[in-house]
Order: C-alpha cells, then sequence, then structure tokens
C-alpha cells in the first residue's frame, strides 16, 4: 500500500454474497486499497443465525475478488476494535444502515473515524437485492440431514452458548425457526428446538412413560424437520436397554438430529419433576456408562452428540453422588452432561455448575430451567452453562389458551367473543410457507 492510496475498510458477513455486496466493493476500490473485515462465525451467530459458510470458506471467496487488496477478521459486529487496528481513511458500507438495530453500529463507526479524521462513504442501496430475501428463500428449500446435524456442535465452537426451545410440531417449531426480537446489540433468537418426549406424548394425548415409542416420535422429527433448518436436540428418556439404544442412535443420526439426551434411570420412566413423589429408581453407574459406550460405538459421524442426564439432585442423591456420577458419565464417551434440578431457588444448579468446571470443562453443560426459571440466560452463561433448553413451555402456553377459546364458545354459544384470542386467518394464511 503506498504512502498516497488512501486506505478503505468494508465490513461483511459474506456469508449469502450478491450483487450489492460487488457494488460495494467496486465502489470501495474507487477511493483505495480495500481491506474487507468479514465477520467470524462467532461475530455472526452474535446477532443472527449461524452463517452458512465456515469463515475459512467466506475469507476464500472475498479474497478472490477483484479489488480486494486484503482480507482480515472481524471478530465482533463492533467494528471499533478492527478500526482502531487499521486506522482506515474511509469506510464504506451501504446506506440501508441509518434506522433501526445498525443505526447505533453507524454512530459509532462515525465517532471512532472523527477520531483520526476518516471518513464514511456510504454506497445506495442496490435495489431488487436482500440477503434477507435470499435467505428465506433458502431456508423454504430446507436442508440436508447432513448439513442440519453438524450445526449444534458448530454452534457450541461458535458461540459457546445455545438457547433452545421445545418443538412438538411443525407449527410450534415454526415459531423457533422465525422468530426473532430486537436487542441493543442485534437481535436474539432461538438457536435450536428441542424434541420434548413430555410434551410429543402429551400432544398425542398419551403418558409420558416412554409409550410413544421411536418410530411415532421420528414421524414427529420429521415434521419439524420439513419446515425448518435448525439442529434437534432429542429428548432419548432412559435410551431403553443397551441393544436397543443403538439402533435408537442409528435412526437419529439417519434424521439429521444433533443431539440425543439419556437419562440415568431404569424401570418404566416416571416424569423427573414428580421427584421422590412417585418410585424413581436410577440406574447403576456402570450400567449406565456400558448404555452411553454402546451409543457412542453405533453413532456414524462425529457430528452426533450423546448428552448424559444426571437425575442425582432431582432424587435427593445429594451433589457428591451427581458429581462423581457425571466424572464416570464423560470418561465413557459422553459428550456432555445435563444436570437437573427440582429446587426454585436454583442454589444447587449453580453449585454443580461451579465444580462441573472443575472436571468437565471442555465437555458442554446442558441445564433445564422448568423449576429455577428465576436464573437468567447471563447467571447461567457466567455460570459456565453451554445450551439452556426451554423444554416445555410452547406447548403449556398452548393447551390453556385452547381451553379459554373452548370455554368462551360453550357459555356465549357463537364464537365472535373469541375472535381477540385467535390468529385472523389472513395471519394463518401468510404464516405457512405455500398456504397462499
Amino acid at each position: 500500500m503506498s504512502n498516497s492510496t488512501k486506505s478503505v475498510y468494508v465490513a461483511m458477513a459474506a456469508d449469502i454474497m450478491h450483487n450489492g455486496h460487488i457494488n460495494i466493493i467496486q465502489e470501495a476500490a474507487k477511493l483505495g486499497d480495500v481491506t474487507v473485515g468479514v465477520l467470524t462465525d462467532g461475530a455472526i451467530a452474535s446477532y443472527k443465525r449461524l452463517p452458512y459458510l465456515t469463515f475459512e470458506e467466506r475469507k476464500v471467496v472475498v479474497a478472490a475478488l477483484k479489488g480486494v487488496t486484503r482480507v482480515v477478521a472481524q471478530e465482533t459486529h463492533d467494528y471499533r476494535p478492527n478500526l482502531d487496528s487499521y486506522k482506515p481513511d474511509i469506510v464504506v458500507h451501504g446506506d440501508d444502515w441509518k434506522e433501526g438495530v445498525q443505526a447505533k453500529v453507524r454512530k459509532q463507526v462515525i465517532d471512532k473515524l472523527s477520531e483520526w479524521g476518516g471518513e464514511l462513504h456510504e454506497v445506495s442501496y442496490t435495489p431488487n437485492v436482500s440477503s434477507s430475501r435470499i435467505n428465506a428463500d433458502l431456508k423454504a428449500k430446507g436442508v440436508t440431514a447432513d448439513q442440519r446435524s453438524g450445526q449444534l456442535k458448530r454452534l457450541l465452537n461458535t458461540k459457546g452458548f445455545v438457547r433452545v426451545l421445545e418443538a412438538h410440531s411443525g407449527l410450534s417449531a415454526l415459531i423457533a425457526e422465525n422468530l426473532e426480537v430486537e436487542v441493543e446489540d442485534g437481535k436474539r433468537s432461538f438457536d435450536a428446538v428441542w424434541s420434548s418426549s413430555l410434551t410429543d406424548s402429551t400432544n398425542k394425548g398419551k403418558p409420558d412413560i416412554e409409550a410413544v415409542d421411536t418410530t411415532d416420535r421420528a414421524n414427529t422429527i420429521t415434521s419439524i424437520f420439513e419446515v425448518t433448518t435448525k439442529p434437534m436436540i432429542y429428548d432419548g428418556d432412559t435410551g431403553g436397554l443397551p441393544e436397543h439404544f443403538v439402533f435408537t442412535v442409528k435412526t437419529l443420526e439417519r434424521l439429521g438430529v444433533s443431539a440425543v439426551v439419556i437419562e440415568d434411570k431404569t424401570g418404566l420412566k416416571k416424569n423427573s419433576l414428580f421427584g421422590t413423589d412417585v418410585e424413581q429408581t436410577q440406574e447403576s453407574v456402570d450400567e449406565f456408562c456400558s448404555k452411553i459406550k454402546a451409543g457412542k460405538n453405533a453413532q456414524v459421524s462425529d457430528n452426533f452428540m450423546l448428552i448424559a442426564r444426571c437425575e442425582s439432585l432431582i432424587l435427593d442423591k445429594g451433589m457428591n453422588d451427581a458429581v462423581e456420577r457425571c466424572k464416570a458419565y464423560l470418561a465413557s464417551g459422553a459428550d456432555g452432561i445435563m444436570i437437573h434440578s427440582r429446587q426454585e431457588d436454583g442454589k444447587e444448579i449453580l453449585e454443580f455448575c461451579k465444580q462441573y468446571q472443575e472436571f468437565g470443562a471442555g465437555c458442554p453443560l446442558i441445564v433445564v430451567p422448568s423449576s429455577f426459571d428465576r436464573i437468567t440466560e447471563t447467571e447461567f452463561k457466567n455460570a459456565g452453562v453451554n445450551i439452556v433448553i426451554y423444554a416445555n413451555h410452547m406447548l403449556r402456553a398452548a393447551y390453556p389458551a385452547m381451553v379459554d377459546v373452548a370455554k368462551t364458545i360453550l357459555q356465549n354459544e357463537r364464537c365472535f367473543d373469541v375472535r381477540s384470542k385467535c390468529l385472523s386467518i389472513k395471519e394463518i394464511l401468510e404464516m405457512i410457507p405455500g398456504t397462499k
């Protein structure tokens, strides 16, 4: 780079390239030597979905573009660390960031450039192109089993913290797939779906005692996968006998499920939140470890994960029992640990998290805050939790609403009175792609 040539900085995700991006780079090249800051996987995932292509793949694509002098990593959505490092004379961006969430980032760039007399050059938005529209089209087409299965590990490696919502049907899964809320630092959404044995069986009107077999549950998985692209964690209950569990693993892996969770109980499965109110027997450590080994030996791809769920705190066996069991489960090949508790204050969960950092570091830790629901995600992150699963809330929210509507119709002998409680027909038609 010559002293007479101005330095120009452009930041982009470069995951879905279109002529709008090319136009920006071409305009930037007219102004000087162009450095493109390609956002890392973590930077993108911090404010929106996990990118389709890895950082290294996107870096190669951008480096090959005419007009690009060099490519660097931008580790955060915030431009300022890279601006401080490279102190460009000019930053180039499209003019579509003046409003909304991006407006804050734009102001930060302007303020930072003013420190050394740099300037912001904004390129007119290229009409008829949109990464959001292209992304929506790709989502509508769907993903293959192989593409989906590896996403959970990528999310864990990229974000370190994964937010998961229960889905028991294609419709509930669409909420997990598409719902976003704007927050100060970007957009917040769910990263994955949880296929719960409780909600799947309840949705079918059957008890949560493993009465719904793997074949039937596979139908639910298929209905969810047909309309979504996000990874799934599957609630495998006890896993059954080791000889049967290996076939469950093979089925789940073939479908594209990213992880299965099995719990260390034996006999007729009862929901954990009953605690000691019903008879529940914990499997011996050796037997459960054998089941873990059988499941791991059955899997084909390194992408698939087996999570061991420890019930010691649920069954009042104490912290030491939970810790020692989890150590053994990890030593037997489990890819992570789910720890559960009935205590609403969350103290024993946080204590377990503290101890887990001493023996389980590097292996994902999963919590299900159905009981200890006052603890925030920030608190979980600080405690070393990697995955939080909102395990049954979609079904629990739907049932009271349906009862209320049905009762109101019975009382008033008409449906006019429930109009405000229901989606309009237009909203339903617009919600499901291909309905209109």
